[in-house]
């Protein structure tokens, strides 16, 4: 019989792989990596950005933002999972360089950065519309039927717009 066969777990190469082999180079997790390194931490509001002189050292705020960020993009938001998926996952493993916060860290980073992860997201949109990814002028329909209701009720005016934020904000800290 003559199946594929792996390399031998045992087998020693002369030059290691590194991670960055196993990620793309037009790979989302590079995004992430991008804009997350392009934010100030600090003035955001992140707790523990500044680091103390005594104790053990943190994590810092921003890798653990880029996986809060990594996970929902995935649809993981246990932080039980997530902290099994940094053990485990190619993208995850070069997203963090080979860090593994475990679930307590991640659970409490969530916790104590609500306010910050929002205006991080704030910061994420006007990105996208700075860089022409949320324009508006393109809607794509996968062949559903709908029915219109443009009423005047139904379109937001630029009045109501703070309004609409506000609702927007709550609906955020219910999910969170």
């Amino acid at each position: 019989m003559r199946h594929i066969t792996g390399d031998s777990r045992q087998q020693v190469t002369l030059l290691p792989d590194t991670l960055d082999d196993y990620v793309d180079e037009d790979h989302p997790v590079r995004v992430i990596d991008a804009f997350v390194d392009t934010l100030d931490i600090k003035a955001l509001g992140f707790s523990k950005a500044e680091t103390q002189v005594m104790g053990r050292k943190p994590y810092h705020p921003g890798d653990l933002l880029k996986l809060y960020i990594y996970g929902y993009l995935n649809q993981t938001r246990s932080s039980r999972r997530l902290e099994k998926e940094c053990h485990r996952n190619l993208e995850l493993l070069w997203l963090l360089r080979r860090l593994a916060p475990d679930f307590k860290t991640i659970a409490d980073f969530r916790k104590d950065n609500g306010e910050a992860v929002r205006g991080a997201s704030r910061a994420f949109i006007q990105f996208c519309r700075q860089a022409d990814l949320l324009t508006g002028r393109l809607v794509a329909i996968d062949g559903s039927k709908f029915k219109a209701a443009a009423s005047k009720d139904s379109v937001t005016m630029r009045a109501q717009l703070p309004e609409q934020r506000q609702r927007i904000d709550k609906m955020i800290d219910r999910y969170l």
